[in-house]
């Protein structure tokens, strides 16, 4: 039995498509892009795993999302894990077996792996190719009517300055251009070629780029760098998606109002999660909310330590002044961890369901 609030919910990805296009539904979306295994085991009661897609199709539905994402690509969002493709293939064809057991060794997220031109030559890029779609096909099989797949991709520019380290990868940027691009062009590519297969999958109604660009006071990097390495690899996945009616999501953290109008320009339907740490959500959707579709917004911080009063406060502020007219998807402010207060994560959608009901009367 499902533990929690439950409610007979319908999923159907029109609503989605009706708020991308400034249109209102029948009550405002939830939107995440990653929901920890453990909250998803809390909302069913009982254990849930990464390989148990039924059960995680059973939490996406009853929980009143309108998808299931899904990861293609070598790292799926957040954190490194040695569950991952590219932590696997280091660990299995550059390491030795003593240094596979220090996550510190193989992962990129403390150790750079590609430094020289020669590096970047022998790395075994045709491995990562192996893409893994059998969550894909599982989903097919058995994905309830109206609801649709967003398939998660992305980290174009994270894996890029991972694989290199982060100074390495900054000095390259200026000394040796040419590697930090074509270490660009092979992740990209990589990421392209799993899209391709999805591409004819009709279940699949949306594509989700994660990729973090920038901190808190702005771009990681120069934006000229971004426009000349990383954003015409998304401008061509967004078009791509749009010439096969596909919404096209981005995900990233921090003030990203340096490269806002470059995000537009991409062409992204939606815009996640409008960092809460540094940005005020109602005074973008007041500037660019006719040009995008917003989610998210809802702090983990007040998720983690809030009381469900303030998350209800804080929810139905956000209903109030982003959601009328549509353009607008509640979620966390950059997705639900494991160590999210379980009530304050049911405290968020139930507002969600219960005040987001259009018209929107509070």
């Amino acid at each position: 039995m499902i533990k929690g609030i439950y409610r007979d919910f319908t999923p159907d990805f029109e609503r989605i498509r009706k708020t991308v296009r400034h249109e209102e539904p029948d009550r405002v979306p939830l939107c995440e892009v990653l929901i920890d295994y453990q909250i998803q085991s809390l909302f069913l009661g009982r254990k849930i795993t990464a390989d148990d897609i039924e059960s995680q199709i059973e939490f996406w539905v009853h929980a009143g999302y309108d998808f299931v994402p899904i990861t293609v690509g070598m790292m799926t969002p957040g954190k490194v894990t040695d569950e991952s493709l590219i932590a696997r293939v280091i660990r299995e064809k550059l390491l030795n077996d003593s240094d596979t057991l220090d996550e510190r060794s193989w992962n990129p997220e403390y150790r750079s792996f590609i430094e020289t031109r020669q590096d970047f030559e022998r790395f075994p890029w045709d491995i990562l190719e192996n893409l893994d779609f059998s969550k894909f096909h599982k989903v097919q099989k058995i994905l309830p009517d109206g609801m649709k797949v967003i398939a998660v991709t992305g980290k174009i520019f994270t894996l890029t300055w991972m694989l290199m380290g982060f100074n390495h990868f900054c000095t390259s940027l200026i000394l040796d251009e040419p590697l930090v691009a074509d270490i660009f062009q092979r992740v990209a590519e990589i990421q392209f070629q799993g899209l391709e297969k999805i591409f004819s999958m009709s279940f699949v109604g949306a594509v989700w780029v994660v990729d973090d660009i920038a901190f808190s006071n702005g771009p990681i990097i120069a934006p000229q760098a971004f426009r000349d390495h990383v954003f015409p690899w998304y401008r061509k996945m967004a078009e791509l998606c749009h010439k096969r009616n596909l919404l096209f999501f981005m995900h990233t953290d921090g003030n990203i109002l340096p490269l806002i109008e470059d995000i537009i320009g991409l062409g992204v339907d939606v815009l996640h999660p409008i960092d809460p740490t540094c940005l005020d959500i109602i005074k973008v959707k007041e500037e660019f909310g006719d040009r995008l579709c917003l989610a998210g917004n809802v702090p983990n911080e007040l998720l983690r330590n809030g009381t469900s009063d303030e998350v209800t406060h804080y929810v139905k502020k956000l209903i109030r002044y982003c959601a009328p007219g549509g353009g607008y998807c509640v979620g966390s402010g950059n997705s639900v961890p494991e160590w999210t207060k379980y009530e304050n994560y049911m405290t968020m959608r139930e507002t969600t369901i219960s005040f987001g009901k259009y018209p929107i009367l509070i």
